[in-house]
């Protein structure tokens, strides 16, 4: 059995990774750690995990997580996982980190974090955990970088277009909706019942933090650079992630072609569903997978996706690295 810590438990994607690890048949989880009042069982903290763990969670002491762990879980806030991962890697544990630490070279990640790198040798031989662009990689990497939930969402809905070379790569625009768990679990004025419920904003336009991630990834797919404008918006809903993204298209093509683009693209992989439609949030929320529903009008392709922002958004795609790196199925404890 694959000995598993959680570093960062007690938040809404820790409480995801105990869940899912709690029903997978090669790992154990063995070390719970947070800031935390008094160690406390994880089953107080989330009741829904009585009779399903039930170990105390406990605050983080490293020598003892790397006595119970062969792989650690960092599901800490941006700019603190970077603090800790290069202890880990150090008494060769391997790491999958679920915070924005890894994903940007130094440089980027300064400008957008707004605080230097303190682990220039990890950036360097971290993984950007996209299992369905870095299946190879993962399978030998021991710090993976997992990628943010409005980029697992917009990235997988252009790759093929960008890779294909069959759209214009200086008009691109991603519009996404997510829901508050986004945000993480944390008290914040902005993110109460009576400022969220009866409302829908748009916030950080083309200025989150995710933005860079994005382009990123789509200038690696394209062989060239571009620059997605990216609109994110809160809606009031617990969780979930609705994208839409729009191409300028270089020649005509009907909906019809451009989804046989994405199901050859996609065609072997276990988290990625091309629908038939258009996909819904409540398509996909509770599950690991990513829909994506293609549409044209005139010279413009329409791509919508949908994801859990928790799961295929963040832990899920975790397990997925997981079960890649250590040799499990793929889909093991992420299909119930």
């Amino acid at each position: 059995m694959l000995k598993i810590g959680i570093v960062g438990a007690t938040g809404y994607t820790g409480e995801e990774l105990v869940k899912i690890l709690s029903r997978h048949s090669g790992v154990e989880v063995l070390s719970l750690s947070a800031i935390i009042d008094k160690p406390t069982k994880i089953s107080e903290v989330f009741p829904s995990l009585a009779g399903k763990c039930d170990i105390i969670c406990k605050e983080l002491d490293i020598e003892e997580v790397c006595g119970l762990s062969d792989l650690v879980f960092l599901a800490l806030p941006h700019t603190v996982s970077m603090q800790f991962a290069p202890k880990f890697l150090k008494e060769k544990k391997r790491v999958i980190d679920l915070s924005a630490d890894y994903r940007l070279p130094a440089k980027v990640y300064k400008e957008w974090y707004a605080k230097e790198h303190m682990d220039k040798a990890g950036l360097d031989s971290a993984v950007y955990g996209l299992p369905e662009v870095y299946r190879k990689d993962i399978k030998k990497a021991d710090l993976i970088a997992n990628p943010g939930c409005y980029p697992t969402s917009i990235i997988l809905a252009g790759l093929p277009l960008v890779k294909e070379g069959v759209v214009e790569l200086d008009d691109i625009i991603a519009d996404s909706k997510s829901g508050v768990t986004g945000a993480g679990r944390k008290a914040a004025i902005p993110l109460i019942f009576s400022e969220v419920n009866e409302n829908l904003k748009a916030y950080k336009i083309d200025t989150h933090q995710h933005k860079p991630e994005i382009s990123q990834e789509l200038s690696k797919a394209a062989g060239k650079g571009l620059d997605v404008v990216f609109t994110p918006h809160l809606i009031p809903m617990n969780r979930g992630i609705l994208s839409t993204l729009y191409f300028k298209l270089k020649k005509k093509m009907t909906a019809k072609d451009i989804a046989k683009l994405y199901k050859r693209q996609y065609k072997n992989e276990p988290f990625v569903k091309i629908s038939k439609g258009l996909p819904q949030i409540k398509d996909v929320v509770n599950t690991n997978y990513c829909e994506i529903g293609v549409s044209v009008s005139g010279n413009r392709a329409i791509i919508v996706s949908c994801i859990d922002n928790l799961l295929k958004g963040a832990a899920g795609q975790a397990v997925q690295n997981m079960n890649i790196m250590c040799g499990f199925k793929e889909a093991e404890g992420l299909i119930s």
